[in-house]
């Protein structure tokens, strides 16, 4: 059997968008903003799609829907920064997940700084931040996978609750 072979799984009707979206809103999920730095603008998005994939060397990833204006701005950028959130960072976690907001001085609500490796936003108030520098780029579907080699991370001194997505609402975790 190949993986083009779709006749194999027999008569079941596939799974439609919004039952995949009910069954993977069933996963808990840590919530993170994503930044870059591209045309003289800072860049961000609210993210859950974030894994870890290798140790050796040491590798993150980031899935990016192609139609979404941040995914033009990391694919020019080539570096870019995982901000993991503690849930106090919920009110920041709502406004750069929000469609259509404006593109100048959309961190202008966050505080943030400069990252020590490549200069993207880094958000002051966070659990953790990893800088990375894209290595690979796979299209999947409407996202595309962003694979990045990670540069630098810091952890928060004092952590607090994480921020998690769970059946499609905000919630933190201790």
């Amino acid at each position: 059997m190949t993986f083009d072979d779709a006749d194999s799984f027999g008569s079941l009707a596939l799974p439609t968008s919004d039952e995949y979206r009910q069954a993977m809103g069933r996963l808990v999920s840590g919530v993170t903003i994503v930044t870059t730095r591209a045309g003289g603008l800072d860049h961000a998005m609210t993210a859950n799609a974030v894994t870890s994939v290798s140790l050796e060397p040491l590798l993150l990833l980031v899935c990016v829907e192609r139609e979404a204006r941040f995914h033009d701005a990391i694919i020019e950028s080539g570096v870019w920064a995982v901000n993991i959130l503690p849930g106090s960072a919920r009110p920041a976690a709502d406004w750069l997940a929000t469609r259509g907001r404006p593109l100048h001085g959309q961190l202008d609500r966050v505080a943030h700084h400069a990252g020590p490796r490549t200069g993207v936003p880094l958000l002051d108030v966070v659990l953790s931040t990893v800088e990375c520098r894209t290595t690979e780029l796979i299209v999947a579907g409407d996202h595309t996978i962003v694979v990045g080699e990670v540069l630098s991370v810091d952890l928060a001194e004092h952590p607090g609750d994480a921020l998690v997505y769970y059946r499609g609402r905000y919630d933190t975790l201790s």
